[in-house]
């Protein structure tokens, strides 16, 4: 069975479900109307999958802080962390699997905070539903991409805007600070990691054809720290479960506009943060 019928009959049963919306949503929903279109739909709660982003962002940098020589590559990205596995099986030691990926963290939210609930994961990566499934069965995860949301919303027709919700409407639970966590270098970035590493023991790098040569540094000089990278070219804002015509620019600008609460210049600002190692 598809995720997408899945979760229509668990929408038909009227099942508790929760559901984690990653923090890639602006490209194709509007705030809060989101949160609203998925309460309509059936959803008991709604969870910014930044709030599971924050314990991602503290258990990493506890463990830059705890050794002094600790060297990892960020984990978030089930397909990165796949490429390890099967091309640099010697690097999977560092990859930093104690800080679970937002997505994990989130499901781990949901279960303390409504356990009488099963996740659903809503976000842009075709490859969380493997992350779901092979690494972490336990937690009982339905992972659907952006499209397959759609397609749901369609089903019951609810695939137009809503005129009708409160504009008050919020998320059950979120955090605004790592709202920037889809744009590459975005962990890095909101955990705020150049105030315990030097420049060049930092490197951020995006896309399926940069991410091998990135681990072969790594892999080839020990100066590098931390290794934020991401299989998708500018991260998560050009995963494959999004449908939309807007270009990469203007997809980054979705993402910081909400992180901002709809402040200009904002990536300007943030090209400076690292010096450039946005890529």
């Amino acid at each position: 069975m598809s995720e997408q019928n899945e979760l229509i009959q668990l929408l038909e049963q009227k099942k508790p479900i929760v559901a984690l919306l990653a923090p890639s949503f602006p490209i194709v929903y509007e705030y809060p109307e989101i949160v609203a279109r998925l309460k309509k739909l059936g959803f008991d709660y709604v969870i910014e999958v930044t709030a599971g982003a924050d314990r991602t962002n503290q258990a990493a940098v506890a463990a830059l802080k705890a050794d002094p020589k600790v060297r990892l590559i960020t984990s978030p990205c089930p397909s990165l962390v796949r490429m390890v596995r099967t091309k640099f099986p010697q690097l999977e030691k560092h990859l930093a699997f104690a800080a679970d990926s937002p997505m994990i963290a989130t499901a781990k939210i949901a279960k303390e905070k409504y356990p009488h609930c099963k996740p659903i994961f809503l976000g842009p990566c075709n490859a969380k539903k493997l992350e779901a499934n092979e690494d972490y069965p336990e937690l009982n995860i339905l992972a659907l991409n952006f499209k397959q949301l759609d397609e749901v919303f369609t089903h019951f027709n609810l695939s137009e805007s809503l005129t009708d919700f409160d504009p008050t409407t919020k998320f059950d639970i979120n955090f605004t600070h790592t709202r920037l966590y889809p744009i590459s270098g975005g962990l890095a970035q909101s955990a705020q990691v150049k105030e315990i590493l030097a420049n060049d023991e930092l490197e951020v790098v995006s896309g399926w054809q940069n991410c091998e040569a990135a681990l072969k540094r790594f892999e080839e000089s020990d100066r590098v720290r931390l290794l934020d990278i991401l299989f998708c070219e500018g991260g998560c804002v050009n995963g494959p479960g999004i449908v939309s015509d807007l270009n990469h620019g203007q997809r980054r600008e979705k993402v910081m506009k909400f992180w901002g609460g709809g402040k200009k210049n904002l990536w300007s600002k943030l090209k400076n943060v690292f010096a450039g190692k946005f890529l």
